[in-house]
Order: structure tokens, then sequence, then C-alpha cells
């Protein structure tokens, strides 16, 4: 793993006339990380990660990836894959058809095409015209496109937009293995609770300005969501727990729990032979992150 950051923002703006859709943000990306770029809708995500692919020109600051601005890269389709709409596919063809155009246009062999398509289990529906396609299985295309180089980076924009609970279950386990190669995953995201088992990092931003950039841990523990318990003996539960500073909300199996560590929680089920069903960080919402970390300021 090189020790040299794969993606660098310094300072990075965009104006839209009077709109600051982005302002002044700096970060770095490991390889072999995954970083989750979160805030509500108009936060400037996308506006961000087009910058990053040189779709969009800064109005200051810089962008690099893989130590140079993205144009100036030696063939980087080979090196950088992205996805930024799932909807940028003739309707009329058929999903194979699609993925070999593209290869064939950064000098690929044709067989590429159906070795992405099997990695992301979308090898079935191959010879389907697009208009066919759901949400979720043009995402998957997108994502076999941005797969077809063997990049180093992946650059996702939102997606888990219509994938179902397998899906996006599927979909973080595939980015974990992409990441334990050494490889890079910048995804950007609205909900949290997408992306909270997978990640390593999480960037904040609202109205363009960056809110927080933590380890996903250090932004857990900042966040007063508590631990989620769920138990056949959650009242048994619930009365072991009680203690000075800690807070014990019931909703019959389900507890949420305040001023404990799921550790001691889970010490204390064990020795009360207590049984347990579910023991997770309860996570709130994005909204509730925001509520958090700046004093009120919630999504627009």
């Amino acid at each position: 793993m090189t020790s040299e950051p794969v993606v660098v923002a310094e300072g990075l703006s965009k104006r839209f006339g009077s709109l600051r859709a982005v302002d002044d943000l700096s970060f770095r990306l490991d390889a072999g990380t995954i970083t989750a770029f979160l805030g509500p809708n108009g936060a400037g995500k996308t506006t961000t990660l087009r910058m990053l692919l040189g779709l969009a020109r800064p109005t200051s600051g810089r962008a690099l990836v893989l130590g140079r601005r993205y144009a100036e890269l030696a063939e980087p389709a080979l090196r950088v894959g992205a996805v930024l709409e799932a909807t940028d596919f003739h309707p009329g063809r058929k999903g194979r058809d699609h993925l070999r155009g593209l290869a064939y246009a950064v000098g690929l062999p044709a067989r590429r095409a159906d070795e992405v398509l099997e990695l992301v289990d979308l090898s079935r529906a191959a010879g389907r015209r697009v208009k066919t396609y759901s949400l979720g299985m043009r995402q998957r295309l997108g994502l076999a496109a941005a797969l077809l180089g063997d990049p180093e980076l992946l650059i996702l924009d939102e997606p888990a937009n219509g994938l179902d609970p397998e899906g996006v279950r599927w979909l973080l386990d595939f980015l974990r293995g992409f990441a334990a190669r050494g490889n890079t995953v910048f995804v950007s995201s609205h909900v949290l609770a997408e992306v909270a088992q997978t990640v390593d990092r999480v960037l904040i931003i609202d109205r363009g300005r960056m809110v927080v950039e933590s380890s996903l841990a250090e932004l857990t523990a900042r966040i007063s969501g508590g631990v989620r318990v769920r138990s056949p003996q959650a009242e048994q539960l619930a009365a072991r727990l009680a203690a000075p500073g800690v807070e014990v909300d019931r909703d019959g199996a389900t507890l949420i729990v305040r001023g404990a560590p799921a550790e001691r929680i889970g010490e204390t089920a064990a020795a009360a032979g207590v049984v347990l069903h579910e023991l997770s960080p309860a996570a709130g919402s994005l909204e509730d992150v925001f509520l958090e970390l700046t004093g009120g300021s919630g999504p627009r």
C-alpha cells in the first residue's frame, strides 16, 4: 500500500454565480480505505465529485487524483472508475453490448464485459435491453462499467439508490473486498445507515462546508444515539442496567441505552443470563447527526 494519498482536495471551492456550492473543502483519502461522503441532498457532494473527475472546474483550490489532476492522468479510465448517475444508458441497448462498447473505447477486450457482469451478479440479465432493467439493476450496470479497467479508485455517487436491502448488503460486501485488495473507495450518500457498517472514514458536509471529518468509530462516539438492544428479556435487562448516568428507553423487546458502552451491556446481559437478539449502535438518521454536530443546523 502506497504512503501517498490517493485523493487530495486542498481548499476546494465552486461557485455558480452567487451560490457557493462547495466552500473551501480539504481532505485526503488513503489507499485501501472506504470513505463515506455524507450530506443532505444539495450539500455539494456531487459537485465535489465532479471536480475530482475533471467534469467541473474549481473556482479555487485544487483536486488531485493519484497524484495528478484527473485530466493529466495517463489512461484515466483504466485507473479510476466512477458512477455519478445510473441513467447514462441507451435504453434500447443490451447490457452486455453497452459494456462492450465502453471496453472497446478504452482499448479493452470484449470479454472484459462478461467478467465485470459476473462481478456485479448481472450475467443473467446481460442479454436484456437496459430499458427493462430496474433502478437497482442499472446501478449494478453502472458499477460494472466503472470496473472495466480494474481501477485503483472507485468514486460512487449514491450507489445504493434503488437497491433492496439484499442489494445494499451485496454492494457493501463488494466494496469491502475491493478495498481489502489495496484499492480505494469514495462513496457519497445522504443516508448514514447505508454505509455505516462498511466505511473506515466519514466526511460530512452541509451547504458546501465540512462539518466533520473523522473515523467511523470517532463519529459514532460523538453521536448520542446510544446502543440498540433487542431481547425477549428486555425488562429484566433494563432493571440490571439501571445506574447513575445510564438512561434506558424501552419499547417492547427493544431498549435504547445511553451512557453505557456496548461491551458493558453485553457483559451485564451475560452475567444475568439474558438472551440478546441484537446489540448494535443506535445510529440516528443523518438529520440526527447534523443536529448533534452542528448544534441544530439540520439538513435543508
